[in-house]
């Protein structure tokens, strides 16, 4: 499975510069947050798959005016193609913006997904890093520590964020590894694959 994930800004050659064929051969494309509704609805319409997508805190428009043919993952947990996404959009708390939390406010929206976390989480989609993981000292781009005692319990293969653009710090990895989970700071794009996977069947009924 290949997915193209995505953040914090657009990429010339999917935009200015985009040419038929770029986005051939992906069979889903992950937003991060911090893009405009124009960008990612342009991207879901060129490459004809999923758009899946969590808010940053740049991204209070979206009330307004929701990206086009996408699906909004925050504060959800789905399947695609075998493999468990959760995500979590937002910030750290900083002023009166919208699509901030503080701490707690992060915890609770864990909290009322406890039920659905209960078969695990395979990718972890957020717009913030994770506490001392690639975030900085700065409110504004400080990790939640939720998140990372989400790795602690369970051990995702991907932590996919953004929010803490490269050039803030250049001599930063863009990836690095925490226990079983390879966290990846995807602002700008990254190319993600993963061995395809038998998808669950549908369930029946109620159960």
């Amino acid at each position: 499975m290949k997915l193209l994930v995505i953040a914090d800004e657009k990429d010339p050659a999917l935009w200015d510069y985009y040419a038929p064929g770029r986005l051939d051969g992906l069979d889903a494309i992950i937003s991060c947050g911090d893009l405009s509704p124009e960008y990612l609805s342009f991207l879901v319409t060129m490459a004809s798959v999923p758009l899946f997508y969590v808010q940053g805190n740049h991204d209070g428009i979206y009330e307004k005016q929701p990206p086009e043919g996408c699906d909004c993952i925050d504060g959800e947990v789905i399947e695609f193609r075998g493999y468990r996404i959760l995500g979590l959009g937002g910030s750290m708390r900083y002023n009166r913006g919208s699509c901030q939390y503080t701490e707690l406010e992060m915890r609770r929206r864990i909290f009322r997904l406890r039920r659905k976390l209960r078969a695990g989480v395979d990718l972890l989609v957020t717009h913030t890093p994770a506490r001392g993981l690639g975030d900085m000292d700065d409110l504004c781009h400080m990790g939640f520590q939720c998140f990372r005692e989400l790795l602690d319990s369970f051990h995702p293969l991907y932590h996919c964020h953004g929010h803490v653009h490269l050039q803030y710090v250049p001599t930063r990895p863009r990836t690095r590894q925490y226990g079983e989970t390879t966290i990846v700071n995807v602002s700008g794009k990254y190319i993600l694959e993963l061995p395809d996977r038998p998808e669950s069947p549908p369930r029946k009924g109620w159960l």
